[in-house]
């Protein structure tokens, strides 16, 4: 066991709380493979109407920033830990809510997208601090390598199981065990943060100065901006896609197919990424995955089938490991090498979630544009086109930051303390 240990983490050093961490998300991932591919699909089945999912999409990337600037104060005061409960709390009201409002659920898209956004804020705003806090520079891409392997595997089987048994029991009720399956998940997860180190912060809430600090230090502003790139693709695309697979297919189990294709790519790339890409690899590797992902955008923008929807998804999966694997790494890099970093994570963080889901604001908002200008046959396409370079364009931030040696950033960071 030991030797197959030691194969997956090479030389690395992992304490409990980096093994707890990853097991919370991987289970979240998994919760979330099961039941939130087929959210967008359950309203669309009601309505049919990209709109109605724009708007929903749109509430849940609105109200997750606002939760953020909240959670941020909160984890100030209070064990962060609690913060990532709340996050789950909510997130197991929108399931019971969905499940409560049945086929009246279309009428109360933007009700559903808050509390999906206060669900993911909490909990991604602790995920994200945590991460920060338990991982460093030398595990670092392990852990973002490791939990894109989760994830990917999390893709692979989530997707097909709930596919099937949505497919073969009756729809409603097959949507029901399944948001029951990712309700049970939650509480799992809930259960291993009580195993974990507490981990509570003092001070003030300082999110306008740290807000400034982009004017003294360039890699955080560029950081930043290429967080709002991001964003800009995956605000529209994250929806979009999946019920193009729908439209075209009218099965469930398709998507779940194409789940676990994509997904059992994603686990061997993020793999091979996470375990051997030389950190002086890492622009170069972004510059990559950006331009893939990009280049794929024009295999299903002018013809749709299920063949091109598939390509188009391992095409993709090779690509994102490529750069978001390096790419977070980086920004956790950069928000360690800034001022005050050990003091003012917590703001770091909220900052760089307001940039990313600005983002994808502004990306839902062109969708909803081209929807009313051009109609869904012609707005979608056109839409996903333009949108689409987000990620190529985060290259042209990443590209001028340059962060000095582990050592070397280690008594920056502590002379910029003083």
């Amino acid at each position: 066991m030991k030797k197959w240990t030691r194969y997956i983490v090479g030389d690395l050093e992992l304490n409990k709380d980096i093994e707890l961490l990853l097991t919370i998300g991987g289970l979240y991932a998994l919760s979330i493979a099961l039941s939130n591919t087929f959210v967008n699909i359950y309203l669309w089945k009601q309505s049919e109407e990209f709109i109605k999912l724009a708007i929903f999409n749109l509430s849940i990337v609105t109200m997750h920033p606002l939760t953020f600037i909240l959670a941020g104060r909160w984890a100030k005061k209070i064990d962060r830990i609690i913060v990532l409960r709340l996050g789950v709390i909510f997130l197991s009201c929108f399931y019971l809510s969905v499940l409560w409002l049945g086929e009246s659920a279309e009428n109360y898209v933007v009700l559903l997208g808050f509390l999906l956004g206060i669900g993911y804020g909490f909990y991604w705003l602790s995920f994200n601090v945590l991460t920060f806090e338990i991982t460093e520079p030398e595990t670092r891409d392990f852990f973002n390598g490791f939990l894109g392997l989760l994830t990917s595997f999390a893709g692979m089987i989530g997707p097909i199981f709930a596919g099937t048994v949505i497919t073969y029991m009756n729809n409603l009720k097959g949507y029901s065990v399944i948001f029951a399956v990712s309700l049970g998940l939650f509480i799992v997860a809930v259960i291993l943060t009580f195993f974990m180190k507490r981990r509570s912060a003092e001070g003030a809430y300082h999110l306008k100065e740290v807000f400034k600090v982009r004017k003294e230090y360039p890699p955080w502003k560029q950081i930043l901006r290429a967080n709002y790139f991001q964003g800009l693709r995956e605000g529209s695309f994250i929806f979009v896609i999946v019920v193009w697979i729908f439209i075209t297919t009218g099965s469930e189990l398709a998507i779940g197919t194409y789940g676990l294709v994509v997904s059992a790519t994603s686990f061997v790339v993020y793999f091979i990424v996470g375990r051997f890409l030389p950190k002086k690899h890492r622009k170069k590797a972004i510059l990559l995955g950006g331009f893939i992902l990009y280049a794929a955008v024009f295999i299903v923008v002018f013809d749709l089938s299920f063949v091109k929807l598939m390509t188009y998804g391992v095409v993709t999966a090779i690509a994102y490991p490529l750069l978001l694997v390096p790419y977070l790494s980086l920004t956790y890099d950069v928000i360690g090498s800034g001022w005050k970093a050990r003091e003012m994570r917590i703001e770091y963080i909220v900052i760089r979630e307001l940039y990313l889901n600005a983002g994808r604001i502004s990306s839902i908002l062109f969708l909803l544009l081209c929807l009313f200008q051009f109609g869904e046959e012609k707005g979608v396409p056109i839409a996903l086109t333009v949108l689409g370079i987000g990620h190529l364009c985060i290259y042209g931030w990443i590209k001028k930051i340059h962060l000095p040696s582990t050592l070397d950033k280690e008594t920056f960071t502590a002379l910029k303390k003083r």
